[in-house]
């Protein structure tokens, strides 16, 4: 038996089934319950089941957001099935990334479906915007390059974009600049497009209402990081960026700026409460700013000069020497005044004259300071405050900022011939009188590391007794200001160590240099302390004859670094693990820079040289040999920190990886660098070169050098040039700036008449299809008007009649109320005056009798103007009682009984009183209903004239429109008329090119007559 109902059950349906019969369902049903009931079912299968849904039901759910727009609901229900398609259950069976991939696809091959997602931000619902706007960053994540063009193309795309960053819901906000975020990514376009829609005002805004930087959270790097894509080597936007106010509005965010309260927000809160993303955002908005500032860009001249007119460049140093700010920040900080500065001449000397806060040196674990300096923050030039923070020595964690304070002496002195020469003669100056305050490169330098060591233990543990990264960042600094300077270079020449008179031995700077540099190296120092001399001499030697022989002058010193180039690797290996030497890496860098010195003084030495170049070959030759020196260079040159130096100094500078012992892996300078690549070859091949034939450089030196004001007078043209091409840059600048802001201008005015015009079609449109139906019901509803205005005019006509009635019914029942009042006062009186008669020999009784007609008689005052010949009756009456008066004395006996009538008397006058207050009322009440259906009356006459005018309105508009589309038939039938006298020229001519032997393509027949075709329906369909 059971087996039997098993057999006849229905057979269970698979979810494959039930996917097919809902997107049936949404395809063909045609009420809207019924396609929404379809999607709720879909969207139950998309997680699980999301290529099975989108094969069978994502055109359908896409249509359905063109035909269901005005449902909420509904759109609400799709969005959230299209974004669950997206991104699917991992452990689903289906789950792929090639589905997000089809269905970015889908949205991005035709420009509507993404115009119906930008439609979508134009509706205020909450999950329209919120899921339009993740569904478009879906489908960017797939298809970045597709959704920017589509974005582009659609109208007023870009402007409803940026128009959510003013949405007050946080969530449609966040998902609008996440959005603009990525789209600007890689898009030039987009970028000048957002940017002209007032992107930066409304991000300034938004960072603002977030709290700034010292109290925003993530929303605020989010903003910087899209205010970064916007001006990203874009000279466009950083002009508008210029030119519309923001470089003042950076300052009010930096600390140190104007103060601004944050709306909303408590005094106490502002000041009291700091978020923990404040140095992500302070670091986040010193890159943005770096942004503007690349070198050799067209518009970082312009930006400099902003910056420092706004106080930009003082307010970064402020936040590079304060105490507060942490290390990350303060290396940010400098690198960013560098490129403020660097290329500026007139910023570079003015930089010096700028003066910070220097902070108290960095504090060891067990609470003591380095020794030198106070613990109180002193007021210090900014170079003089460079320098110490750069040649002080630090714990190792401090080496970022160091080093970011050495890139910013280098800007100052880049390029700038005086500033170089000043430089140098203040370290002159300050190492022979030997009273700096502050460190002094050239003492550092001679006196080598012994006078860099500092106690205590750093951060991470016990600090060295030598800090290498002296020796180090002032071989950088003197580098540089020698690097391709013979001026500089013999004036630093001069500097000597020791008095001749005095009996000491006179040793001159390049010979202490290279004493220090073979100490270090027989130490086995750290490798920072032989390379950095390396380093220097190199440069200093480079083509300059006069300081090869001050090298030279020094025999012992060729042979010592003979003697390190020839050392085998594997002695070197050796010399590493008994403590003798440097590491393996190590050593294969200064073994490589020594052969490079040996070369470098070889090919710039002279037959006058101390150790004349026939001398010197052979000990290059025999005694280093031809191989090992070559074998030298060739290993520096294919060393990962020479070969790879571009990518690494990316890395570790800033804030890059540590080496051993915390140390940063920095070893070379970039123009260092440049230098020994420029000059492998030549390296190589100097060896080789005959002793007796020297360098063309060396004559010119030998001569006395170039003549300076020839020298100065081109430099002066030029800078004069130079200045003249900046102001044509800035010109083409400007131009460009105001092109693409035309450009965007007029994008959005074809976007809005383009809008315009489908919206006309549209009208257009419903009119030609309500045109026959209006035509038919008008005649009909004008008859019903018709008839409705005449029952309604009869109606009112008998209502008016009918009031007019009851209205001289009510104005006769009032005479006739009058007259029965008069009547009744004037029996009063009489019944009134009778009584005072009876009663006017009783004193007491009349003065109380004299009181109640006064007050009688007031109340009767009060009565309407109909009852005024009463009041004068009363009145006599009164006069009356004032002549009775001089009889009260003879009638006191009978006060009693006048006292009783007076009672009755006041009764009868209450009674009057009030029948005459309820027949005024009615009278009243009779005039509102009678003024109130004579407005009923003339309001019906009222719209009765604007049916009547409305109607002739109606019909003078579809007589226009009805002229117009005639009109565009017209000029329809012309344009068919000159395509088919341009087809039978087409026919014509190529019967002729037939005929003259010529072979004429069928394809293009076919291809015209689609394109007939094509032509033909487009032209129907605007005609329809």
């Amino acid at each position: 038996m059971l087996r039997m109902f098993e057999a006849q059950a229905p057979a269970k349906q698979t979810a494959t089934d039930t996917i097919t019969t809902l997107s049936g369902r949404l395809a063909n049903a045609t009420l809207l319950e019924d396609r929404r009931a379809a999607i709720l079912g879909l969207r139950s299968f998309a997680k699980e089941y999301p290529a099975s849904v989108a094969s069978g039901a994502l055109r359908g759910l896409i249509g359905s957001l063109s035909k269901d727009g005005e449902d909420v609901d509904t759109i609400k229900v799709v969005l959230e099935t299209l974004l669950m398609l997206f991104s699917p259950n991992e452990e689903s069976p289906e789950a792929s990334d090639d589905i997000a991939m089809w269905l970015a696809d889908e949205f991005t091959q035709r420009q509507d479906n993404i115009t119906i997602l930008l439609d979508l931000l134009e509706y205020h619902d909450f999950y329209s915007r919120l899921y339009a706007l993740q569904l478009i960053s879906s489908i960017s994540s797939a298809r970045p390059e597709r959704t920017q063009e589509c974005i582009l193309s659609a109208p007023l795309g870009t402007t409803r974009l940026v128009a959510t960053l003013d949405d007050p819901r946080d969530a449609v906000r966040n998902a609008g600049l996440l959005l603009l975020t990525d789209l600007t990514q890689s898009s030039t376009e987009l970028q000048k497009l957002v940017a002209f829609e007032s992107a930066f005002d409304r991000l300034f805004r938004l960072i603002d209402a977030e709290g700034s930087l010292s109290q925003g959270g993530i929303i605020v790097q989010d903003c910087l990081s899209l205010l970064a894509n916007l001006v990203r080597y874009n000279n466009s936007n950083q002009s508008l960026f210029r030119e519309t106010g923001c470089v003042a509005k950076l300052t009010e965010l930096l600390p140190g700026g104007p103060n601004k309260k944050t709306k909303g927000r408590p005094v106490e809160d502002e000041d009291g409460w700091e978020s923990p993303e404040k140095g992500k955002n302070i670091w986040g908005l010193l890159a943005v700013l770096r942004m503007f500032l690349v070198t050799g860009s067209v518009g970082t001249a312009p930006n400099q000069n902003a910056f420092a007119k706004s106080g930009l460049l003082q307010q970064v140093l402020d936040i590079a020497f304060s105490s507060d700010s942490a290390i990350p920040i303060r290396a940010e900080a400098l690198y960013t005044c560098a490129d403020m500065i660097r290329a500026n001449p007139r910023l570079q000397e003015g930089f010096a004259q700028l003066q910070v806060a220097l902070p108290p040196p960095p504090q060891v674990p067990n609470g003591t300071h380095s020794p030198h300096g106070n613990a109180q923050a002193q007021r210090l030039y900014v170079i003089d405050a460079l320098l110490d923070l750069t040649l002080t020595a630090a714990p190792s964690h401090v080496f970022d900022a160091r080093f970011a304070a050495c890139e910013c002496i280098k800007a100052y002195s880049y390029n700038h011939v005086q500033i170089r020469l000043h430089f140098l003669h203040r370290a002159i100056e300050g190492h022979k009188a030997g009273e700096d305050e502050t460190p002094n490169v050239l003492t550092t330098l001679v006196e080598g590391p012994e006078g860099s060591g500092i106690g205590g233990s750093g951060g991470d543990g016990p600090l060295p007794t030598v800090d290498p990264h002296r020796v180090w960042f002032a071989a950088v600094i003197v580098f540089h200001l020698i690097y391709e300077d013979p001026e500089v270079k013999h004036i630093l020449m001069g500097v000597s160590e020791g008095n001749e008179e005095q009996g000491e031995e006179v040793v001159t700077c390049i010979q202490a240099l290279t004493s220090n540099l073979i100490a270090g190296m027989l130490r086995g120092a750290d490798e920072r302390l032989p390379i950095a001399y390396l380093m220097l001499l190199c440069g200093w030697l480079f083509e300059d004859a006069a300081a090869v022989n001050d090298f030279l002058g020094e025999g012992s010193t060729v042979r010592s670094l003979v003697d390190v180039a020839a050392r085998p690797p594997a002695q070197q290996q050796q010399q590493q693990s008994q403590g003798q030497g440097a590491g393996a890496a190590t050593t294969t860098l200064v073994r490589g820079l020594c052969a490079a010195l040996l070369g470098i003084v070889y090919e710039f030495s002279t037959k006058d040289s101390p150790i004349p170049r026939r001398t010197l070959q052979p000990i290059l030759t025999n005694s280093l040999g031809r191989e090992r020196y070559l074998d030298a260079l060739t290993q520096l040159r294919q060393h990962p920190l020479v070969r790879d130096f571009e990518v690494l100094s990316s890395s570790a500078a800033p804030g890059g990886g540590s080496g051993p012992g915390g140390s940063a892996p920095i070893l070379f300078d970039p123009a260092f660098v440049d230098l020994l690549k420029d000059n492998f070859s030549r390296l190589a091949r100097a060896i080789d070169r005959d002793p007796g034939r020297e360098q063309a450089a060396h004559a010119l030196a030998a001569e006395g050098g170039i003549d300076r004001d020839l020298v100065d007078n081109l430099k002066g043209t030029l800078e004069a040039q130079s200045r003249r091409l900046e102001q044509a840059e800035a010109a083409t600048l400007d131009a460009q700036r105001r092109a693409d802001q035309a450009v965007a201008e007029q994008r959005r005015a074809h976007e809005e008449r383009a809008q315009e015009v489908g919206r006309l079609r549209a009208e257009t449109e419903a009119v030609r299809r309500a045109r026959d139906l209006e035509a038919r019901e008008r005649e009909r509803e004008a008859r019903r008007r018709e008839e409705a205005l005449a029952a309604d005019k009869e109606r009112l006509a008998a209502d008016k009649e009918r009031l007019a009635a009851e209205l001289d019914a009510a104005r006769k029942a009032h005479r006739d109320a009058e007259t029965r009042a008069a009547a009744e006062a004037a029996r009063l009186s009489a019944q009134l005056a009778a009584l005072r008669a009876d009663n006017g020999r009783l004193e007491d009784e009349a003065q109380r009798a004299t009181a109640q007609a006064r007050a009688a008689q007031a109340s009767l005052g009060e009565l309407e103007a109909k009852l005024a010949e009463s009041q004068r009756r009363i009145a006599a009456f009164a006069e009356t009682v004032q002549e009775v008066e001089r009889e009260l004395e003879r009638n006191k006996s009978e006060a009693a009984e006048a006292a009783a009538a007076r009672a009755k008397l006041e009764e009868v006058a209450g009674r009057d009183r009030e029948e005459i207050r309820l027949l005024a009322g009615r009278v009243q009440d009779r005039n509102a209903r009678v003024e109130e259906l004579e407005g009923k009356v003339d309001r019906v006459e009222r719209e009765k004239k604007g049916m009547e005018e409305r109607l002739t309105t109606k019909e003078r508009e579809v007589g226009e429109k009805e002229e117009a589309r005639e009109k565009t038939q017209g000029e329809l039938d012309d344009l068919l008329m000159v395509l088919g006298d341009l087809e039978e020229k087409r026919t014509r001519d190529k019967k002729r090119l037939k005929e003259l032997g010529q072979e004429v393509s069928d394809g293009s027949d076919d291809e015209g007559d689609e394109s007939r075709e094509e032509s033909d329906d487009d032209a129907n369909e605007d005609v329809d």
